[in-house]
């Protein structure tokens, strides 16, 4: 499926390589041009970020080493002091017409000859590298890395996988890159997207279209305006019925958190199922939201209180599961007995995805949809690996929990993916720093819990719900400083980031 027009869309190495052909074969742009334009605006991005100094210019041997070539022509012609270190003699095609036409020469890479630079430029390796980078490329990337100058990427930082953010090995550490044409995939998503730095966009002349049919995209600031608005005609049922259940000792926080950033997104309705040994403590905490009492054992949820989450879940638009549940044997097997018989949509989170531990699979039978909203550790448990494996892996660790649950999953982190069954990724900007505090997960649980009972279908609930989460973290922020945020300050936000279809965000 094309991906929906609030993701602006992030090209991996071979659709890249398809625009690129596409332009030069079918339109007849010569790729000697695209390669001057992206060495310029390459050079610009380096005067913007080190407006003095003298600058040193890394080149590989592929078009990423000719970009660089046109980068260092471009500042030597602008009066900068520039150092060219090659790592290869081995030039051909238009990197070579590129070495040929720089004045002032230049010299083999020695790591010191990054002394006393204000700037490298990272010319090594390009979007289509893959793998572990190997000398004499992997040499100059730690020799960059240990140097105390601007780094600025050409395209990719080296080390980095475009299509994934994968980074085996070294990468360097960009304080800016110069991507051309379009975002990639690797520039936004972790542990690539610490590479990168500020990311800058150059257009270097390929027209839009073309035959590339991106799957990943960044969510946009205009999915927002695409959640719908109570109306005149509104009622409190047809603004959306969120139930949400969970709770036990020590964690009637999260359910009570997740209720109330239902309300703030603007469900109409609001029930929590929770502990009846707790409900005092709910009804004390949630003057708007409806409480039912359900049957626990020394404050923990058990399966007898399964049938009346059915029934309320028959009067409801959506079911959020999990939040401060636990992991008592008990209330994991309410919440597995819950996810395979309601038949709205459901979002799983926090003790009720652990309740899925090695049955992801078990999720695909469900006929109403679902969203996962893990973090690292979460999804390691669901796919049977560890967290470790999953944080190097996280576009495609997404994408297969999607497939084996036929669910949408939510890896939450600055660059937060929503990854559903058919492939599609959208990828949040984050810059949300105020979020890394307990209680925030529970707030997005409900965020997209009233978005579902607003009836988006769930990819598409998942990313506007990750927008405006986001959104409400930076607006925080913003308020109070980044370091004194807690989860209610986040909620309080959420009614100011949904304004009006059209408005500013």
């Amino acid at each position: 499926m094309p991906l929906p027009d609030w993701l602006d869309p992030l090209y991996d190495s071979q659709q890249q390589r398809a625009l690129d052909a596409w332009a030069i074969q079918e339109l007849g742009i010569a790729g000697i041009e695209l390669m001057e334009r992206a060495g310029t605006g390459l050079a610009e991005l380096v005067m913007d970020v080190a407006p003095t100094g003298r600058v040193g210019v890394v080149c590989g041997k592929g078009n990423n080493g000719g970009d660089g070539f046109v980068c260092a022509r471009f500042l030597r012609e602008h009066g900068r002091d520039v150092e060219v270190l090659t790592l290869s003699e081995d030039l051909s095609g238009d990197a070579l017409t590129m070495f040929q036409r720089l004045p002032g020469g230049s010299r083999p890479f020695t790591s010191d000859a990054l002394s006393g630079l204000a700037a490298i430029v990272d010319a090594i390796l390009g979007t289509g590298f893959r793998g572990q980078p190997r000398d004499p490329a992997a040499s100059a990337i730690a020799a960059i890395n240990q140097a105390p100058a601007h780094v600025i990427a050409c395209d990719v930082p080296s080390g980095v996988d475009a299509s994934t953010g994968q980074v085996v090995g070294d990468a360097a550490q960009a304080t800016a890159t110069a991507t051309f044409h379009a975002d990639k995939p690797g520039l936004w998503i972790a542990p690539g997207k610490g590479c990168a730095g500020e990311v800058r966009v150059v257009d270097i002349g390929i027209p839009r279209g073309g035959p590339a049919d991106p799957t990943v995209g960044l969510i946009a600031d205009r999915v927002a305006d695409t959640i719908p608005r109570r109306g005149r005609e509104s009622t409190k049922f047809a603004a959306g019925s969120v139930l949400v259940c969970g709770g036990s000792i020590g964690l009637t926080g999260a359910p009570s958190m997740a209720a109330e950033a239902a309300m703030r997104t603007g469900a109409g309705y609001v029930t929590a199922c929770v502990p009846a040994s707790l409900n005092l403590v709910f009804e004390t905490r949630l003057l708007e939201v409806m409480t039912v009492p359900l049957s626990d054992s020394d404050g923990s949820l058990n399966t007898q209180g399964a049938d009346t989450v059915l029934e309320r879940a028959g009067r409801s638009d959506a079911l959020v599961l999990g939040p401060g549940l636990g992991r008592q044997p008990e209330a994991s097997e309410l919440a597995r007995v819950l996810a395979a018989r309601a038949e709205i949509p459901l979002l799983l989170d926090a003790d009720g995805l652990n309740a899925h531990a090695g049955a992801l699979g078990s999720l695909a039978a469900r006929g109403a949809g679902t969203v996962l909203t893990p973090h690292a550790g979460e999804l390691a448990r669901l796919l049977g690996t560890d967290s470790g494996a999953v944080g190097a892996q996280r576009l495609h660790s997404a994408r297969e929990a999607a497939s084996q649950a036929a669910a949408v999953v939510v890896l939450k982190g600055d660059d937060t993916i929503v990854a559903a069954p058919d492939g599609r990724c959208g990828v949040s900007r984050g810059g949300a720093s105020a979020l890394a505090t307990a209680g925030t997960g529970d707030v997005l649980s409900g965020v997209i819990g009233a978005l579902l009972a607003k009836r988006l279908d769930p990819f598409h609930a998942a990313c506007a719900g990750v927008l405006v989460h986001a959104r409400a973290g930076q607006r925080t922020a913003e308020r109070i400083g980044p370091e004194g945020v807690i989860a209610r300050d986040v909620i309080e936000e959420l009614p100011g980031v949904l304004r009006a279809p059209g408005s500013r965000l």
